[in-house]
């Protein structure tokens, strides 16, 4: 098991945001975390990745805990996160926002790890001088996701990555993934778009007011259709 999460509760000030929570993802699995807006997903990655201090529980990473380690420790470890609202550096170039990610690796690593980045998303390679704002919503988020495989992870956290973007850029998401699998990163993605999730995922968890209604496999959670229609709005 890479990742096991365990009676987690995690808070806002005054407003619990997660109750008693249980997820696991094991090595080489694509695992999604579903519901409606609001219902916790979010929260759940930032506590994972340590910027939700206030919570109760386990969060084990390898056997190892997470909880009470800071964000750039537990990233040390092996875990990345997408975050929803991408934070790339709009005024530099595409090739700066990647060396970011990787300024303490020697320089022949660097590289390395750029090709690779390249490789997955060809059309940032002909972008890397593009200052990062004046890309479309699909490449920034190639970039955010190519900045966050320069740390190397083994875990990548992948939050709402389909939101606001066109149906094509979509489907192209769904080949990148499959990739990433294929090269042995394990993912743990929040999604609205169950449709697109459940494509892309081996199990699924879901989500309603910060509680855990469903866990198993995408074959599943396909055959419920009474969750489907009344926590994902899928008909």
């Amino acid at each position: 098991m890479l990742l096991e999460i365990s009676g987690l509760n995690a808070f806002y000030d005054v407003f619990q945001a997660l109750f008693d929570v249980n997820l696991s993802v094991e090595r080489g699995e694509v695992v999604c975390l579903l519901g409606r807006n609001g219902a916790g997903k979010t929260t759940t990655l930032r506590t994972v990745i340590g910027l939700l201090k206030r919570c109760t529980g386990s969060i084990k990473y390898k056997g190892q805990e997470l909880r009470g380690q800071r964000t750039y420790q537990i990233a040390r470890q092996g875990i990345s996160l997408v975050p929803e609202n991408r934070l790339i550096f709009s005024e530099l170039t595409v090739s700066e926002n990647l060396d970011l990610a990787c300024r303490k690796c020697a320089r022949r690593e660097l590289i390395e790890r750029k090709e690779k980045v390249f490789q997955l998303f060809d059309r940032l390679l002909h972008l890397r001088d593009r200052d990062a704002g004046t890309l479309s919503g699909g490449e920034q988020q190639m970039l955010a996701i190519g900045r966050a495989l320069m740390a190397n992870p083994e875990l990548l956290l992948l939050d709402e990555l389909t939101i606001g973007l066109a149906p094509v850029i979509v489907q192209s998401f769904k080949r990148q993934i499959h990739a990433l699998k294929q090269a042995g990163i394990t993912i743990l993605l929040t999604e609205q778009n169950a449709i697109f999730a459940l494509d892309v995922s081996d199990r699924a968890y879901v989500l309603d007011k910060g509680s855990i209604v469903f866990q198993g496999s995408v074959t599943e959670l396909r055959a419920r259709k009474d969750l489907m229609q009344s926590f994902l709005g899928v008909s």
